[in-house]
């Protein structure tokens, strides 16, 4: 759970600096750390995430318990699919806005695809639409 009473620290990360991890949600991205989960106390989260590979194979439909989730795409292009909304090709320049909860799937992105990310809080979980299924009706 988010820290929210500690006043947020100021942070600056250079590109020079940066390091690229795997070991984030998806195998076929690396992940690079901004700072503002451990500024934000984990109020917020952003990261750069770079393709190692092409996504072919897609991410299966799923969805996220977060408040706020934004995607922009810096290099390459990325496709996604939402439900009740349909399926979008994004391009460098482009954004999307994930409401809390929609059901979405990234089905396909670019070698060379960056995106910066950012959500609140900075740590969620994600749901697969198998274990949505499982889930009581409320």
């Amino acid at each position: 759970m988010p820290e929210t009473s500690r006043p947020h620290r100021f942070v600056v990360q250079r590109a020079r600096d940066g390091v690229f991890e795997g070991g984030g949600l998806r195998g076929f991205f690396a992940y690079r750390d901004l700072g503002i989960t451990e500024a934000t106390h984990g109020q917020f989260g952003a990261h750069v995430i770079r393709a190692v590979r092409p996504c072919s194979e897609g991410t299966g439909a799923h969805s996220h318990t977060l408040g706020f989730q934004l995607v922009y795409v810096l290099k390459g292009r990325v496709t996604f699919w939402y439900e009740g909304q349909g399926t979008f090709e994004l391009e460098a320049g482009d954004s999307v806005y994930q409401p809390p909860g929609i059901l979405h799937e990234l089905t396909s992105c670019s070698e060379d695809c960056e995106l910066l990310e950012i959500t609140m809080p900075a740590e969620f979980e994600t749901r697969g639409v198998d274990a949505m299924a499982s889930q009581p009706a409320e």
